[in-house]
């Protein structure tokens, strides 16, 4: 009489195949709708980005990741990935608001996004005098901060003046003025064209924006969505290889702030 033990049961290992084979599948089917669920949050509602430069300190810091909200103004083809010719326009538009800080392509180059904050909405006259802005004749507000008060927004070492500005719409926000006689600190006025929005960097003496022909106004369709919350933050003091220098690189205090 032989003893048979499990390994030569023809059946115990036809199903033991089975088995693995089906666990597989069911594992790659997860992986597989894992990444279809990310690919449509990021197509359709949030795409993350970081910031690269400085021209919107101090609102937005070198190091910053924040997720945009493509919801928030509908969909043109650069709200999709790839940019594909799809449609023209937009389609479930929503108009940005005066203050939006928002991701768009620019008119000139359409494959690089930029990050600005909308000021001027289509009939607008846009015009800055002596560093301060002015959307209609009305002047936006500024009140400039202390170096102590500076403290809560990691930008303490700002060279110049930081205001805590105000838009002719009620909408607060800080700006960075290293003077008020750049270039840039007298120009205008300009009215916004119909479709259009201008945009400007919080950093004002520092940031290519609307009022440069590099840039120009911004079409509607150029938009791809409103930055609202920051995820991450880091300040560049530690290498990638350095971990053990990780925790005092990153910004906490930043991490989940919305951006006004």
């Amino acid at each position: 009489m032989s003893n048979k033990g499990p390994d030569a049961d023809p059946e115990n290992s036809a199903e033991g195949g089975q088995s693995s084979t089906g666990a597989l599948l069911e594992t790659l089917r997860t992986v597989v709708i894992a990444v279809l669920i990310a690919l449509g949050v990021r197509t359709f509602a949030y795409e993350p980005f970081n910031i690269p430069s400085s021209s919107m300190e101090p609102t937005l810091l070198i190091g910053d990741y924040l997720f945009v909200s493509k919801l928030s103004y509908g969909y043109s083809r650069y709200s999709l990935p790839f940019s594909p010719n799809l449609f023209d326009g937009r389609v479930f538009f929503s108009e940005p608001e005066a203050g939006d800080v928002a991701v768009f392509r620019t008119p000139r180059d359409v494959k690089t996004d930029y990050i600005k904050r909308i000021v001027g909405l289509p009939g607008d006259e846009i015009e800055v005098r002596g560093g301060i802005l002015h959307v209609n004749g009305e002047p936006a507000k500024r009140e400039r901060l202390l170096p102590s008060e500076l403290e809560a927004y990691d930008y303490p070492s700002a060279q110049g003046a930081v205001y805590m500005e105000t838009l002719p719409n009620g909408r607060r926000h800080l700006i960075h003025e290293q003077v008020d006689t750049a270039p840039w600190d007298d120009w205008g006025p300009a009215k916004v064209r119909p479709g259009h929005f201008f945009a400007m960097g919080d950093n004002r003496d520092n940031s290519q924006d609307s009022r440069s022909r590099s840039v120009g106004q911004i079409p509607f369709e150029n938009l791809v969505g409103r930055a609202d919350v920051l995820f991450f933050s880091h300040d560049s003091s530690a290498s990638w290889w350095e971990v053990w220098r990780w925790p005092a690189a990153i910004r906490f205090g930043r991490i989940g702030d919305a951006i006004q």
